[in-house]
């Protein structure tokens, strides 16, 4: 994302954040989402840059206003308002607000860290399912018959907003649920200003481990950091460390084959 589609994006969270964040918000947000996903016409009208600012912003409040609440309806105005080069980057910029809308509910219940660790854990669950994922990711299947194997999945297994995340993350555009998830869990992260470390190792840490190395990624980056443990017994020992786009390898693996690309240059 450049610097502009920055700009654009926390302005909107701006607008975002002034409203109440609720379950009702985001499935307001959700369903303008859906709507345009599914008129081109109508999603193209709102994102033509050929139209004054004002002037889509009052068309979307004509569509909208009688059908959304307030909150929604200053936020899709506000959206509408705003220039994200495309159609469909004024869908995702939408979009992007239900997710958060679900975070920031989660964060005033005091139940974000347990959305993130579940979704975390249920998207780790996904991942190791062939089947499953396969399931989930099948855009041949309607989207409520998929919502609907994750909540029997879930059902008074999750927080309730993890259960309408996940399930939101089967109907996101060219997105495999695998990544809709990680993008759920950066903004998670966000909402907090914390960085997200994955933590890659052989068998399960310790909560001394984690609390040590956890300690250790905060110092060195200067801000609190979220960490998910992966197990692979793959990578035979040590662990390797990805937050971002740093990975800092420490694996037996890792070095074995660091070692081998230098011997064969």
């Amino acid at each position: 994302m450049n610097a502009a589609a920055e700009a654009r994006s926390s302005e909107l969270d701006r607008v975002l954040d002034a409203q109440e964040q609720s379950p009702e918000l985001a499935a307001e947000l959700f369903a303008v989402t859906d709507l345009l996903g599914g008129q081109a016409q109508l999603r193209n009208a709102m994102a033509d840059p050929t139209v004054a600012d004002d002037r889509r912003s009052e068309f979307a409040t004509g569509v909208f206003g009688s059908r959304i609440g307030k909150p929604a309806a200053a936020v899709v105005a506000a959206a509408v308002r705003l220039r994200w080069g495309s159609a469909s980057g004024l869908v995702a910029a939408i979009d992007r607000q239900g997710v958060r809308a679900l975070l920031g509910h989660a964060q005033a219940a005091g139940t974000l860290d347990a959305v993130e660790d579940e979704l975390f854990r249920f998207g780790r669950t996904v991942v190791a399912d062939q089947a499953l994922r396969r399931a989930l990711d099948d855009r041949s299947a309607p989207v409520a018959l998929r919502q609907q194997l994750i909540s029997d999945l879930l059902a008074s297994r999750a927080n309730d907003d993890t259960v309408s995340l996940a399930e939101r993350a089967v109907s996101a555009a060219k997105l495999s649920f695998e990544t809709a998830i990680q993008g759920y869990l950066t903004l998670a992260a966000a909402i907090r200003a914390r960085a997200i470390a994955t933590v890659t190792v052989a068998r399960p840490l310790a909560q001394e481990q984690k609390e040590r190395l956890q300690a250790a990624l905060e110092r060195q980056l200067g801000r609190q950091v979220n960490l998910h443990v992966v197990v692979d017994p793959s990578v035979v020992g040590g662990a390797r460390v990805q937050v971002g786009d740093e990975v800092i390898e420490g694996t037996v693996a890792g070095r074995l084959a660091a070692a081998e690309k230098q011997l064969t240059q």
